[in-house]
């Protein structure tokens, strides 16, 4: 008996999945222009996903979409390898219906995230390069230690105030907390019990520990910053005053490059120094600024703003205009933009900064 075969062809046909990801599988939606295929659950691997592809729909031009989130970017960047068009999301940036938020499950959002790419309602973010991403999670680790070795000063400080022991007159100025001096006093203190004289002694020691590896760390970063991928920049940008060698590389493994940006509106809006508005008819509240943002960015910015006011007489002015009208923790804001302004000016004309010019 005579059978006759059709090979399956979607040459110019579009193949939609969206997934949500999980440490140990991922939950997948396959859709096509007219109708949702499946919704079923694989490996965490993007061969596998790929293969299915492949296999059920060869030929086809495949689209992929998937939440920003604890898996970084290596998902993306093994799908476009693979020759599958990707995209990246923010989970905030997906339109969601309420049914969607109160009855959340993985299914649902894989279809959710399908259905968004198909419609073409997706927005994607920004994607580093894999040098990118790897340099930046050198300075992110520094900073993540700066955190710990703030929390463990906080300790050693509610220890002594749980035990009435006050600090000596002459390390009263805070800036002279956590010196030489300074450890070598806690060292000296005398507890009348072995167990609270052990206790004081080991969080001296990570202490101690934290502060040799943020040397080592930092030591590192700057070492990375005079790389011929980053070195020029990095001069331009530490031109501008208030920036100094950790902010000038953190921006740098932040943004990677200043041209994603369209204008300065869209460059405060990634770092999240801009206000959140609630706006209906005749009334418009403008209200703190946006909780949605770069926290690392948005902290290196604002701390280096506050050091710029001291070395720039232009931004000390404009500082002080802003204060007669303005809490000074809103007036720093200000400020921090005008050093964004400053950081894309340089960046862009590939010139330094000179402290004569008002921008």
């Amino acid at each position: 008996m005579q059978t006759h075969g059709k090979t399956l062809d979607f040459s110019g046909q579009n193949i939609y999945a969206g997934f949500d990801i999980h440490l140990k599988s991922w939950s997948v939606t396959i859709m096509t222009d007219e109708s949702t295929h499946k919704t079923f659950s694989q490996p965490p691997e993007p061969e596998v996903l790929h293969q299915y592809l492949q296999r059920n729909f060869p030929g086809g031009t495949y689209h992929t979409a998937y939440e920003a989130g604890f898996c970084g970017y290596w998902i993306h960047h093994s799908l476009v390898t693979l020759g599958i068009h990707s995209i990246v999301v923010n989970p905030a940036d997906i339109p969601t219906t309420n049914k969607e938020k109160v009855q959340k499950e993985d299914k649902r959002d894989s279809r959710k995230i399908a259905k968004a790419l198909r419609s073409g309602d997706l927005v994607p973010i920004y994607v580093p390069s894999s040098k990118t991403i790897e340099d930046r999670c050198l300075v992110r680790t520094r900073s993540m230690l700066v955190r710990d070795s703030t929390r463990n000063k906080n300790r050693i400080k509610s220890f002594l105030h749980f035990h009435g022991i006050k600090i000596l007159v002459s390390f009263e100025n805070s800036r002279t907390h956590w010196s030489k001096r300074f450890i070598n006093w806690l060292e000296a203190i005398e507890m009348k019990e072995d167990s609270s004289k052990l206790t004081l002694s080991l969080l001296i020691s990570e202490c101690k520990k934290l502060r040799g590896t943020i040397l080592t760390v930092t030591r590192s970063i700057r070492e990375l910053s005079q790389t011929e991928a980053y070195m020029k920049q990095e001069k331009l940008i530490r031109s501008v005053p208030g920036i100094g060698p950790i902010t000038a590389i953190t921006f740098l493994t932040e943004v990677e490059t200043i041209t994603r940006f369209g204008n300065n509106d869209h460059l405060h809006s990634f770092v999240g120094i801009v206000p959140s508005t609630n706006s209906s008819g005749e009334d418009d509240k403008v209200g703190n600024i946006t909780s949605r943002g770069h926290s690392i960015l948005r902290s290196a910015i604002i701390e280096s703003a506050w050091i710029a006011i001291r070395h720039d007489p232009a931004l000390m002015k404009a500082y002080h205009d802003y204060c007669k009208r303005m809490e000074s923790n809103k007036a720093i804001i200000r400020i921090a933009k005008k050093l964004l302004n400053r950081i894309s000016f340089v960046l862009k004309n590939q010139q330094p900064y000179s402290l004569s010019v008002v921008k």
